[in-house]
């Protein structure tokens, strides 16, 4: 198969690594993972920016605007009303017209809620937004978000924060069958090992925040995520062997001499 580039509303990105900017040790524990990561798109929590902080003291002083595309999100939402006021603050902060869509359902599981999520959607999108909307692991779901005009869609992986992996592969399958846009597995993702099998499945992309920022050394999983994404995809792309019950040896035995 002929790779092509993960093109997200007509722009193209030479990374299908999307990566966050909270729970670091430091910002510049930040930044550096940031560019070991080898990502172009950045997503940050709208809301849990401070907007009295200067110089050093702000988040926004650690990005690198000028290679690094803005996402920001609207974590801590649980109404539609709370995303899309979230969306608009972002806009006069001059941030994006480009939103991480999530609306929460609970404070336990930060299961996405699925009624409140289209409704936001279904605003945001008419509004000129470029949607790219967390949701459940659902191809009925996935469906109805880029039915909306969402410029993806993003299902869990496992709960949010987990590292728990990849818990319904074949579920993640469903969901790319489902939808032309792309999708970007968003949630639960531990270890590189993790991102490798999300991109074999087929998955366009992978957003990673507490897997790199919580790990002991995250400059170095940054590092190791984005060689994991670029082998998990190369690998889809490639097309694995068929599973077997039984063993098949490697070297034929037709053709051999008989001693």
């Amino acid at each position: 198969m002929e790779d092509v580039p993960l093109t997200i509303a007509g722009r193209k990105f030479g990374s299908r690594l999307i990566i966050g900017s909270g729970k670091y040790p430091s910002f510049e524990v930040m930044k550096r993972c940031h560019e070991a990561s080898g990502a172009e798109l950045v997503t940050v929590a709208v809301r849990r920016l401070d907007p009295n902080a200067k110089g050093e003291a702000s988040l926004m002083h650690w990005i690198d605007t000028k290679r690094l595309v803005l996402l920001p999100n609207t974590a801590g939402c649980y109404t539609a009303d709370e995303a899309v006021r979230t969306c608009h603050l972002a806009e006069e902060l001059g941030l994006s017209k480009w939103v991480k869509l999530e609306v929460l359902g609970d404070d336990k599981t930060l299961y996405p809620d699925v009624e409140e999520t289209l409704k936001a959607a279904r605003v945001l999108v008419k509004e000129g937004f470029t949607v790219l909307p967390y949701t459940s692991d659902d191809p009925i779901t996935a469906r109805k978000l880029e039915d909306l005009g969402c410029a993806v869609v993003m299902p869990l992986a496992a709960p949010i924060g987990s590292g728990l992996g990849i818990r319904n592969p074949h579920n993640l399958r469903l969901v790319r069958e489902a939808v032309k846009v792309p999708v970007i597995v968003d949630a639960g993702v531990g270890t590189a090992s993790d991102a490798a099998i999300a991109m074999e499945l087929g998955c366009d992309a992978l957003l990673l925040n507490t897997a790199i920022a919580q790990a002991r050394e995250p400059v170095r999983m940054a590092a190791a995520m984005k060689k994991a994404v670029e082998a998990g995809r190369e690998a889809f792309l490639a097309g694995r062997i068929p599973r077997k019950a039984y063993a098949s040896a490697s070297s034929p035995i037709e053709g051999l001499v008989q001693s």
